[in-house]
């Protein structure tokens, strides 16, 4: 679809700058239309300068935290009006930025940290300007997420990004036992203050695969820790609860030899003498690295039905 021909810019005549060190750089000429820019993760001197000419260029910028964007505004000097777009206003605030761009604006999105849509609104800005035929820009850069690939050390051919997993245990445990056979290194985000819980149920659910915690990406207090998932989890349940923007790395499934059944068998009556199915179960998974759904299976099975 080609997009509208949008009449000149309110104010395309002002002259619009930002300020790297002591210089004045003046932004480059905005056509009218939605420019999707990515910001810094943590370190401020991340930004790149088309996306801080963007952001002086535009006539507004849509910002999910004003207060947060201000930071980042004034620390390069640009003066461009902020208005929020959220979760709780997108209903109300889409509508309206959509018809600033058909009146030949430029409207700039940017999320609280990171590139936009990445576990951030402006899905359905984005989906609503392209259906109008609007012009829609992307102006790359920083993602935490591709941050903690990087120096994760697993493999990185083939990666899956689940996000923010529920924060209910038994929802959680359930989408996570959907992601086992994904034959791909999973990169998940994480509040601090659910780390220990969600590590726990993530070597519960996929074994003990290696794993990366990475916590403060590119801040001062920047920590990365590699090992078992059920080394990790152990390790953070024994200290107090870790602060900052936390992503979890989990690589992808264990290469294993086929499974002796009878002795799995063997191991899984033996736990259940003890254990409910349930813990009977989960031990044995983690010790086999074995799916806990798949192990949970056969102990029913052997347990007659026993719960």
């Amino acid at each position: 679809m080609t997009a509208i021909k949008a009449p000149p810019r309110p104010g395309a005549g002002i002259a619009r700058s930002f300020v790297v060190g002591d210089a004045s750089v003046p932004a480059a000429p905005l056509s009218a239309g939605l420019y999707v820019v990515a910001t810094p993760i943590g370190n401020l001197g991340d930004v790149t300068l088309r996306a801080l000419s963007i952001l002086a260029g535009a006539d507004l910028i849509l910002a999910e935290d004003t207060r947060i964007s201000r930071i980042l505004l004034a620390r390069y000097g640009i003066e461009t009006p902020l208005s929020p777009y959220h979760e709780h206003n997108a209903a109300e605030a889409r509508p309206r930025a959509l018809q600033r761009i058909a009146e030949g604006q430029a409207l700039a999105l940017i999320s609280d940290a990171g590139t936009p849509l990445v576990s951030d609104p402006g899905f359905k800005l984005v989906a609503e300007a392209a259906a109008q035929g609007l012009a829609i820009t992307a102006a790359p850069g920083p993602s935490a997420a591709l941050a903690a690939l990087c120096v994760a050390g697993l493999p990185t051919n083939r990666f899956f990004f689940e996000g923010f997993l529920p924060p209910k245990r038994e929802a959680r445990r359930e989408r996570i036992n959907t992601l086992v056979a994904i034959p791909a290194t999973l990169v998940f985000y994480e509040a601090s203050g659910r780390l220990v819980e969600t590590l726990a149920d993530l070597a519960l659910e996929l074994g003990p695969r290696p794993a990366a915690v990475a916590r403060e990406l590119t801040k001062l207090h920047e920590e990365m820790r590699r090992g078992p998932l059920d080394e990790l989890a152990a390790a953070y349940a024994a200290e107090e609860a870790p602060r900052g923007e936390i992503v979890i790395v989990v690589g992808p499934p264990l290469a294993r030899e086929a499974i002796d059944v009878v002795a799995l068998d063997d191991d899984i009556l033996g736990a259940l003498r003890t254990l409910s199915v349930r813990d009977a179960a989960a031990a044995v998974a983690a010790r086999h690295g074995v799916p806990r759904r798949q192990v949970y299976a056969r102990a029913l099975a052997l347990a007659g039905g026993r719960r």
